[in-house]
């Protein structure tokens, strides 16, 4: 199984797409995903060509991704044309650089409060994937929706996969989004093991809060959810799926509030079956605080936190390599 890393991981580094495939070289990854177009220098293609001659010559594959295809999702983008002009756009490139899938997002949980109901951000979704069905298909990539920021459970984001039809669109599954809305990680992989055509894995801490839980991303293995289960359940359901590592450490506990009347938490997620739910609340009572030493900050830090910030981001990453190789025995390299 190929052990690969989102660029977001290592993102306060600055580096290039020579660097970053160079440097992932050096660590002992198999595959690079390029989640975003920072790292490019250009979109022409004697440009992708040079990267993806340089990432053959270091043996590693590439996936590429962008982020919202729904047009009506708060995320969405509109500076940069419509959702099918920048699915078409993304689709050349990872056509260039040899992606088998192009990953892709609706939103995040912030869909699921808007005036329009979330069915709707699902059904323009859906319409963007059969517009441009037909160059998926002739290119032979797949659109691979991530079960992103609490928008989707993951029996929801498998039924969409359903009606938009799962001969051209997938899952990236993401492994640490699901605490975000309230699931067990196994539930999410249950769900949709069937569609999963590529990954974003990293471990959680959960532990009790007074108004429901705390939950906080950390490395591989620091975690409390299980991981270990996780990536052998994972390894049993997808065996030829790519496990890539998207390391997130900086980020604060997120509080989920649904033990409060009247909470957020309900509101975005009222129809969530009471069984699921228990798997996740069994996760949170057996749970700890986080205390090993790292630095969190948010998305407005002072640069001055940067260099602590790019240096955490690589030190994290490197443990949970070694952890996925040594524990999990998860890497071709």
């Amino acid at each position: 199984m190929k052990l690969g890393m989102d660029i977001y991981t290592v993102r306060s580094k600055g580096w290039d797409a020579f660097q970053l495939l160079d440097y992932s070289k050096k660590i002992g990854l198999d595959l690079v995903h390029f989640s975003d177009l920072n790292p490019f220098e250009s979109l022409e293609d004697e440009y992708l060509d040079r990267v993806r001659a340089h990432a053959d010559r270091l043996g590693l594959a590439i996936e590429v991704g962008m982020l919202s295809i729904c047009e009506s999702a708060t995320i969405f983008d509109r500076s940069e044309g419509s959702a099918v002009e920048q699915v078409t756009k993304m689709l050349h490139v990872a056509d260039k650089l040899r992606s088998p899938i192009l990953r892709c997002v609706q939103g995040s949980s912030a869909d699921r409060q808007t005036e329009l109901p979330f069915e709707g951000h699902i059904e323009n979704t859906i319409a963007t994937c059969r517009a441009v069905r037909s160059m998926c298909m002739d290119l032979g990539i797949k659109l691979a929706l991530e079960n992103h920021a609490g928008d989707f459970h993951g029996s929801e984001l498998a039924d969409l996969i359903v009606a938009a039809g799962p001969e051209y669109v997938g899952a990236c599954i993401d492994a640490g989004n699901p605490l975000w809305a309230g699931e067990s990680p196994f539930v999410t992989l249950e769900a949709l093991a069937p569609y999963i055509a590529t990954s974003h894995v990293r471990d959680t801490a959960v532990w009790p809060h007074p108004t429901g839980a705390s939950v906080q991303w950390v490395a591989m293995g620091d975690g409390n959810i299980g991981i270990n289960d996780w990536a052998a359940r994972f390894i049993e359901l997808c065996p030829n799926v790519p496990f890539s590592l998207e390391i997130i450490t900086s980020a604060p506990p997120r509080v989920l509030d649904y033990l409060k009347p009247e909470a957020d938490y309900w509101k975005m997620y009222p129809d969530t079956p009471a069984r699921e739910f228990a798997r996740f609340e069994a996760l949170v009572r057996n749970g700890q605080p986080y205390i090993r030493p790292c630095l969190t900050v948010g998305r407005d830090a002072p640069p001055e936190y940067l260099p602590a910030i790019a240096a955490q981001q690589t030190i994290d990453l490197e443990r949970s390599i070694q952890f996925c190789k040594e524990t999990l025995g998860i890497g071709e390299s």
